[in-house]
């Protein structure tokens, strides 16, 4: 990052602002020889112009960072001068045939869309299903890592884990690290010894058992589809039917969801993946079907 010039001018002391380092108010030269402390306005003036890099123009960057950079679910960074626009809509509901999981794959920073092909659900294993709504990577990371946690589980005890274990192993990973700035929304799901589970858990280490979850920018739209037509004895093709419904009209309500609408269904058998569907066909065919119902009614009146 920086030139070999400039290195003994600026020591490591620029290097750490944000860190506990640079509040000690000092640095250290190439021989870890303490200098005194400069502001980075004085030690950003010493660089070339192709070695600078931007910091927050204010008296102490280092707390401006600690208090106005926190990524949050919801409202906790409402106090914040920086506030992270994050959207996404994902939702799964227990039936009687088992589980489906809906999501769409749309990944934006406010109103930029930086990517419309996102895997919003990660494959813990053959048998478990989580999603991803908040930070990506805070997700995807985590997610992984419990996909690890149950794999060296089920080597030690000889069977698989429950997902009740799964998502309690996530549920405490969160909550030792609970106020550190980590944004997600997470529904773990399977089929274990007592049949299909879900279960909601967040970056608070908040953890809910439920028949049914939607999280994201459009869960209210989504919420409102599912509130209006789910019910435990759908079939299966009603069940794909409704989550894939209930992702369409978020996407087309809420600008920061949309893109590929990935559906997966889960059985004693394991998960499947039955689509993979851009929501803008979903809109003309569900549009098709409509002009159809409307034409029915008023051939019959």
């Amino acid at each position: 990052m920086f030139g070999s010039s400039s290195s003994s001018i600026i020591g490591n002391d620029i290097l750490d602002i944000g860190s506990r380092k640079f509040d000690h108010r000092h640095g250290a030269d190439d021989n870890n020889n303490m200098i005194p402390y400069a502001p980075p306005s004085l030690l950003l003036d010493s660089l070339n112009e192709h070695d600078r890099f931007e910091v927050p123009n204010v008296a102490d960057p280092a707390h401006f960072c600690r208090t106005n950079f926190a990524s949050t679910c919801g409202g906790g960074d409402s106090h914040q001068t920086v506030k992270f626009a994050k959207g996404t809509t994902t939702l799964a509901f227990k039936f009687d045939g088992g589980i489906i999981v809906s999501v769409d794959s749309r990944s934006t920073m406010g109103a930029y869309i930086a990517s419309g092909t996102v895997k919003k659900v990660i494959e813990i294993n053959p048998f478990l299903l989580g999603t991803m709504a908040g930070g990506a990577a805070d997700c995807s990371y985590w997610e992984r890592s419990l996909g690890m946690q149950c794999r060296l589980f089920e080597l030690r005890n000889k069977h698989r884990i429950s997902v009740a274990s799964a998502s309690k192993l996530l549920a405490n990973t969160m909550n030792s690290y609970r106020g550190y700035g980590l944004s997600m929304g997470t529904m773990i799901t399977g089929w274990d010894e007592t049949g299909p589970q879900l279960y909601y858990v967040d970056n608070d280490g908040t953890r809910l058992h439920g028949r049914y979850f939607s999280v994201g920018s459009g869960s209210t739209y989504a919420y409102g589809v599912l509130d209006t037509y789910y019910r435990p004895d759908l079939t299966v093709e009603e069940a794909i039917d409704l989550g894939k419904r209930a992702i369409y009209h978020a996407c087309h309500r809420d600008a920061m969801s949309g893109s590929i609408n990935n559906l997966y269904h889960v059985t004693k058998d394991g998960w499947v993946k039955i689509h993979a569907i851009d929501v803008n066909d979903m809109h003309y065919e569900f549009l098709e079907e409509k002009e159809k119902e409307r034409s029915a009614r008023m051939a019959s009146s």
